[in-house]
Parts: structure tokens; C-alpha cells; sequence
């Protein structure tokens, strides 16, 4: 048969679909929604009206999977810098101090993404996208699933079913169905609500800067970021925990931005000529599917993206980690507990990211364990230093996209020069 059907056209699941076809004669990719055939937002991505980063190494994947892309994109308004020396980084109250880090971000809307991803893969020989058709079930027989079926009641055979359905995943009610265990869940309560509205751009504004992130700490949990977008626009997200976001007429808008740890977002929002319509979302916990953990999976299904992990979408971890998830499908092996143990190990770091950053504010619910508390506690001194060591400050952006693993800021190197920068004294961390 040689056919591989991938469950939702998601990020993950159309980069999924650029790796199986390197593999599979045929793929399809079914999504309940009806798709666009222009860069407009879709009823399925509730989120795509707000800020998305593309993490320097989920875009380099991205590369890998599609080549050219990076360069399309610049093409059609995309923005290309450096994450250090073209982004503002305010932790604390600090910004990270400036330099080159050599990390390549591309600052651009989701619906310009994900319209190019998706014209890309859609012309892949032997990719066909199913709009407005919705998976009910699926077909499994002897301990395999072999295909899924339709809410018409039109059975799909396969020989791998991808699940990349994002956080409505019916993954685990179907392993309940076909006598499975469901997998166990690792869950932060977050109650993240955030708005976003849209603003002009001009070349002088922020210093000509493409990036300004402003992160909550625990005495003011609340944050923002700014990214320039194609078209000579800004998109400006932020975001408070405990269910404390802010409203969306202009003037409340700009109060919240006053209230962050920094002025700089406040100061672009009053000068900037604000444009269309501002949105509001709502995302309650960041959840963590353990699949790896069970003893008993059906052969032929994987779980990709959210459906598998779904991250706080402050961070701007989850287009990358998807990317790096479909890299996964190219390995030779693609059993499903081997493949879920695998990708663990691609998940633990980003992981430990978010939830690390997230335990420290106030009202969010999740286990705070020493290891989380030790890190925290050397984090913030770190961030203290970077504020003055631009060696530092690269050495976290490349643990914050994704490119060297978090140990890499407890050599004897960086501690040396948190010590050195003049921080308050460093704490060991367990690693």
C-alpha cells in the first residue's frame, strides 16, 4: 500500500507530511477545516492572530525538511535577523546585553507560515491535503492500526496513521476503544489569557529592533512581545497569569503595557498607529502526554505536536519542537514506543524551559521540585550577569532556540563569568 495518512493540517502536521514523503509513494493529510488558498486566518488555529516565534533551529529544520523556505519568505516580506543584535531580551527588567550571536530568526504572522508550508507540501509528488473532513475512528485489526475512518463513514487504509491534531487529540479515547491504557498526562495549570492588536510600523521605531520580548517575573507576572511582520506592521502580544490579561481597547491596552517590567512595549504602543481588529485567547495548562511510559502501544500510529506535548504558547517553543518532531520521522525506526522514547529526549529540554519559567509565578499550579527551585534560583543571577556579558547572554539564546542543551549555562566557563559580571552569588544547580 505504502501509504501514510497524518491526522490534521497543523504546523506539525504538514511538516510531518514533508518528512513522510520522502518515505511513503502516497500521503494525506486530513483536516476538519476548511483551508484557505490565501494568508488568511482559519477557524482550526485559534491562536494564529497573535504573535508566533519561530525559534532559530525549528526555522533551520524547517530548511531541511523544505528547502528554500527561509529565502521564499524573505521574498514574500519576511524578516530575517539576528536574535541577539536585532531583539530586545528583557528579563528582570534587563535587557540581555547586545552582540551577534549568529542565531538567524525570521519574524513573520503565522498565516504567511503557514500558507507558504502549506503550498509547499501540497505540491510535493504524492502529497494530497483533504480539507473538511473530520476523523471519527480508527481501523485497527491484530495489535495494528491500519488506517482511520471518516465521519462519512468512508474507511482511509494506511500502513502509518500521524496523529497531529493539536490539543483535541482523540488519541487517548481511541487507545481506550481498541484496549489500551491511556497514557498518563503531566499537566501545569497556567490560566494564561492574553490580547493582541496589530500597529504600523516604522524603521526608527524600537531602534529598528524586529524583536522585543518582555518576561514576566514573580512579582509582576505578566509579559509582552512585539515581532515586526511583512506588510510594515507590528503584532504586539501580552499576556498575565491567574486570569489577569489585558482588555483590548487602546487605552487599557496601554495601561497593561505600563505595568510590565520594562517601558518598552508601553512606548512603541503609544506612538505606533494602531490597525484592524484586536483579538483575545485563553490557554488553561501546558500539558505533556506520556506515551513513552506505557508497555503496550498499537504498531502504525504516532502522535505528533500538540496532540503529543503542548507547550504555553508564550514561550514560542511548539512551531519548533514541531519541527524537530517531524525531523523524527525520517529515522529508520519508526516503531511507536521507540519513537516516543526518542523523541522524550527532544522534548525534555523545552520542556523543563516552560514549566521551570512557569513555577516561579504565582497561581500557577504544577510540581515545584527542588532541581525546578535550584535552576530558578541560578537563572536569575544568570540573567543578572547577561544583562552586562554579551557571551552570556548568546549562551542563553542559544539554549532558548533550541540550539545547545540548558547544562551548557552551568560549565565552568559561564558560572565562572556569572561570578565574574558582578551578580549576586551563584547557586548550584542540579542538572
Amino acid at each position: 500500500m505504502d501509504h501514510a495518512v497524518v491526522i490534521g493540517a497543523s504546523m506539525a502536521g504538514l511538516l510531518s507530511a514533508a518528512a513522510l514523503h520522502r518515505r511513503y509513494a502516497r500521503v494525506t493529510v486530513i483536516d476538519r477545516d476548511t483551508l484557505p488558498t490565501v494568508d488568511v486566518h482559519r477557524k482550526g488555529v485559534g491562536q494564529s492572530r497573535h504573535a508566533h516565534g519561530l525559534l532559530a533551529r525549528g526555522r533551520e529544520v524547517m530548511d531541511e525538511l523544505l528547502p528554500g523556505l527561509t529565502a521564499e519568505l524573505v521574498a514574500q516580506g519576511a524578516l530575517l535577523g539576528d536574535l541577539q543584535s536585532q531583539a530586545r531580551w528583557i528579563h528582570g527588567g534587563q535587557p540581555l546585553a547586545r552582540g551577534e550571536s549568529g542565531l538567524l530568526g525570521l519574524s513573520l504572522s503565522r498565516t504567511l507560515l503557514e500558507g507558504q508550508i502549506r503550498r509547499r507540501v501540497t505540491a510535493l509528488p504524492g502529497v494530497r491535503v483533504l480539507a473538511d473532513r473530520a476523523v471519527t475512528s480508527l481501523l485497527a485489526q491484530q495489535g495494528r492500526v491500519t488506517g482511520v475512518r471518516l465521519a462519512n463513514g468512508d474507511p482511509m487504509p494506511a500502513d502509518l496513521v500521524v496523529d497531529a491534531s493539536g490539543r483535541g487529540s482523540r488519541t487517548p479515547f481511541w487507545l481506550s476503544e481498541l484496549g489500551y491504557e491511556r497514557p498518563a498526562e503531566d499537566r501545569v495549570t497556567i490560566d494564561l489569557r492574553y490580547g493582541t492588536r496589530e500597529f504600523r510600523r516604522r524603521p526608527d521605531q524600537l531602534d529598528g529592533d524586529l524583536v522585543l520580548v518582555v518576561v514576566p517575573t514573580p512579582e509582576i507576572p505578566r509579559g509582552g512581545v512585539a515581532l515586526a511582520l511583512e506588510d510594515d506592521r507590528w503584532v504586539v502580544t501580552m499576556a498575565g497569569y491567574g486570569g489577569a490579561g489585558p482588555e483590548l481597547p487602546l487605552r487599557q491596552f496601554a495601561a497593561f503595557a505600563e505595568t510590565l517590567t520594562a517601558p518598552d512595549l508601553h512606548r512603541l504602543i503609544t506612538v505606533a498607529e494602531p490597525i484592524g481588529e484586536p483579538r483575545s485567547y485563553h490557554t488553561s495548562a501546558s500539558v505533556r502526554y506520556r506515551y513513552e511510559r506505557l508497555s503496550r502501544f498499537p504498531e502504525g500510529l504516532l502522535v505528533v505536536g500538540d496532540a503529543l506535548c503542548a507547550f504555553n504558547p508564550f514561550y514560542g517553543q511548539g512551531m519548533s519542537v514541531a519541527a524537530l518532531e517531524a525531523r523524527a520521522l525520517l529515522d529508520p525506526d519508526l516503531r511507536p514506543l521507540p519513537f516516543f522514547r526518542r523523541i522524550t529526549k527532544l522534548l525534555d529540554a523545552p520542556w523543563d524551559i516552560v514549566v521551570g519559567g512557569d513555577l516561579r509565578l504565582p497561581g500557577v499550579e504544577g510540581e515545584l521540585t527542588p532541581k525546578i527551585r535550584m535552576v530558578n534560583a541560578y537563572l536569575e543571577r544568570f540573567h543578572a550577569a547577561a544583562a552586562h556579558d554579551a557571551d552570556l547572554a548568546r549562551r542563553f539564546l542559544r539554549v532558548a532556540n533550541l540550539m545547545d542543551a540548558p547544562p551548557s549555562l552551568m560549565s565552568p566557563g559561564a558560572l565562572l563569568r556569572v561570578f565574574r559580571n558582578g551578580a549576586p552569588r551563584a547557586l548550584p544547580a542540579l542538572v
